[in-house]
């Protein structure tokens, strides 16, 4: 780590400067001790007028702070006078930052030739008049430091710049040039693409040629400010191509930005005070834990059911589509997750939970809903007046943003709880606020088992899939306008997040509930990526127990909008079956063997330190499960899956004749498991600990 990014003697040009980044670069060149030229010929946004003020102001306010700065006002397109101003005031040029810019915003039909040709002049030509009257110079001292400035815009293309986008990307193969045939002068060149996040970016990674690496966290203890000392310090970090990802649309780029934020902030050394406790004296994010909402009343009928089921997928081609379409059918009832279009009412109607948020300013453009909860306690009725409470029970310190946790609980008419909600939403901006990084408070997501799925099924999503969902109560216009979608620079109305995790819910409720929604407790999943509507879904499911994991993937761009997905479900008896059934199979006898030689083996649990489910089939259906806990106390084996909430650290699963075969040696469990006889999930090195308590010729 070395001292203070120091600029004395060097001379920096700075174009576009009047304003905006450019004026960020000019000050802090400035306060380093450059000697600055501030260009800006100050005209507005669409290139159009001209002033001095602009460029004046800033060389005022370098010069009250103690630097050295001179004024200029020619267009980029007279490069060499901008130059000559260095030289004519400084005697050499070190430093350019080629940052001037304009919009001139529009579809690509409609772009006339004058905003084509006044974009590339400022962009693309300007910064080529600047950087070729620079570059002797430069070569004649063998010291030059050029930036461009490019754009994601150029990189993925946006919705109404297709001017803007093509000079943008230009002036990345502009730099490229520069920096091979500047570099035995010691001339580096180097792009930049600044990116913002919004509400508008939820996430999307098809792969593409363009990467990204997983980047670094650069904050400030005093603030937001980063400073180049900081960036210096953790350039290794922001190189490290390792586990890099492939955006390929600005939106995505975004979305990958905040949310690659998000992840590397929970490992970042700003320290946090995780002992923060609210009070009614706190402002910003910390003051909204603890406010609570409600209750508040939301009525539905068979209409909304009906309504809510179809938006998530179900149809009248399904084997029991009438029970969730039908009112008059013999089993009508809701669809599990519709108690999250109940809890949305209370989070956002009427101002929601944020009109009681006092000391915090919420800015809802920069919203993301990030993760998902939902807990069936009882069956929804089929016509109800609900009542929901919603109270915010964390607020989390990302850095890039605040997290806020929030939960709500349903009751129906009677006072019965009925559903359990909670919400986790990233506010990007809000972080840096002092806060805790991490909530014990928050459901965790689970990662699926490292195997092929059990179960895979799909789903091709209708193009009017969103504008049949909004009807639900979101009526964000992202997901219906075409003009306001492209503001955020999608190419169109994107599908609700709940929507697709609606979909995911039906199936796994078709293929592991025999759409008997009394199974479906609790459903927990991660926003990943948008989905457009009209492409399909693909929803692969592991079953472990009474949990299946599962994640949702877009099939036509093969990355997955739905992550760290598990559903809990009631075991019917088929599949908890009952000693009686457990008698029936031959592996009973190998458990009870194998409980024995745990008795006599003092010291087992900790040893090693596992608990180990077993999944036994009969004709590939599920037909026992054994418990082999070598964590807790002295060891134990007993059916059923682990107590207590406790977690399985490997799971096998395998026929129960093949598992006499495993431990009389008469099947090899390499074999086995390559075959896809045995299939293990988990720690799969911990079978090795499984030795003692088998026979010796079934290693593992």
């Amino acid at each position: 780590m070395g001292g203070e990014l120091r600029f004395d003697g060097k001379v920096a040009i700075i174009t576009g400067a009047g304003g905006g980044l450019g004026r960020s670069y000019a000050l802090l060149f400035g306060s380093r001790g450059a000697k600055v030229v501030v260009n800006d010929l100050g005209g507005d946004a669409k290139g159009e007028g001209k002033s001095s003020s602009a460029a004046d102001k800033v060389v005022d306010e370098i010069r009250s702070a103690g630097g050295t700065a001179v004024a200029n006002y020619d267009s980029v397109e007279n490069g060499a006078n901008i130059v000559q101003t260095a030289l004519d005031n400084f005697g050499r040029v070190d430093i350019l930052v080629n940052n001037a810019g304009i919009l001139r915003d529009r579809s690509f039909a409609r772009t006339s030739d004058t905003d084509w040709d006044l974009v590339y002049r400022v962009h693309l030509r300007g910064a080529f008049m600047v950087t070729r009257a620079a570059f002797p110079v430069m070569r004649q001292q063998k010291y030059g430091r050029i930036i461009m400035t490019a754009s994601t815009s150029g990189i993925y293309g946006n919705f109404g710049q297709a001017n803007y986008s093509a000079a943008k990307l230009g002036l990345l193969g502009l730099s490229n040039t520069v920096a091979i045939e500047g570099y035995k002068y010691n001339i580096h060149c180097n792009t930049i693409a600044p990116v913002g996040g919004t509400r508008l970016t939820e996430g999307l990674l098809p792969p593409d040629r363009w990467e990204h690496t997983k980047g670094s966290v650069c904050q400030s203890s005093h603030g937001d400010i980063v400073s180049p000392e900081q960036v210096r310090d953790n350039w290794e970090k922001i190189i490290d191509f390792t586990g890099s990802v492939h955006p390929a649309s600005s939106q995505e780029n975004s979305a990958l930005l905040i949310g690659a934020l998000q992840e590397i902030s929970e490992k970042s050394e700003v320290k946090a005070n995780p002992t923060s406790s609210p009070s009614a004296s706190l402002t910003g994010p910390l003051s909204a834990v603890g406010v609570t909402l409600g209750p508040t009343s939301y009525t539905y009928d068979h209409k909304h059911l009906i309504l809510y089921a179809l938006g998530s997928g179900v149809s009248t081609k399904d084997e029991n589509s009438l029970q969730f379409l039908y009112e008059n059918s013999e089993n009508f009832s809701p669809h599990p997750t519709f108690g999250v279009v109940v809890s949305q009412s209370s989070l956002m109607s009427g101002g929601g939970i944020w009109s009681k948020i006092q000391n915090w300013s919420v800015d809802f453009t920069k919203l993301l809903h990030g993760e998902m909860y939902i807990e069936n306690i009882k069956p929804l009725p089929t016509n109800a007046t609900l009542s929901t409470e919603m109270k915010v029970v964390d607020v989390l310190d990302k850095g890039s943003g605040a997290v806020l946790i929030a939960e709500s609980l349903t009751k129906d008419e009677s006072g019965d709880p009925v559903s359990r909600t909670q919400w986790s939403l990233f506010l990007v901006g809000e972080g840096n606020f002092g806060g805790p990084r991490k909530s014990t408070k928050s459901v965790p997501l689970l990662d699926p088992p490292k195997r092929k799925p059990d179960v895979t099924d799909e789903f091709k999503t209708n193009i009017d899939q969103a504008a049949l969902y909004r009807l639900n109560g979101d009526n964000n216009p992202l997901h219906i306008d075409p003009l306001f979608a492209a503001m955020g620079g999608f190419s169109q109305p994107i599908l609700h997040g709940l929507c697709f995790y609606g979909i995911s819910a039906r199936i796994i409720l078709k293929h592991f509930c025999n759409d008997d929604v009394k199974l479906f407790k609790a459903m927990k999943a991660r926003f990943a990526k948008t989905v457009i509507p009209g492409q399909t879904l693909v929803v692969d499911m592991w079953k472990e127990g009474s949990r299946i994991f599962f994640t949702c993937t877009i099939k036509e761009t093969n990355q997955a909008c739905l992550t760290g997905g598990f559903v809990d479900i009631v075991e019917t008896a088929s599949v908890n079956t009952s000693a009686s059934t457990s008698m029936q199979l031959a592996s009973g006898s190998v458990f009870h063997e194998i409980s024995q030689r745990v008795a006599s083996t003092p010291g087992a649990a900790e040893k090693v330190k596992a608990i180990f489910l077993w999944n036994i089939n009969k004709n590939k259906t599920p037909a026992a499960q054994w418990t082999l806990d070598l964590k807790n106390g002295p060891g134990s084996v007993y059916e059923g899956t682990p107590i207590n909430g406790e977690k399985p650290s490997v799971t096998l699963t395998l026929e129960d004749d093949d598992m006499v075969a495993l431990v009389t040696g008469k099947l090899n469990a390499q074999k086995a498991f390559m075959s896809g006889k045995l299939k293990v999930s988990g720690n799969v090195m911990l079978t090795q600990k499984l030795q003692p308590f088998l026979k010796p010729q079934a290693k593992m």
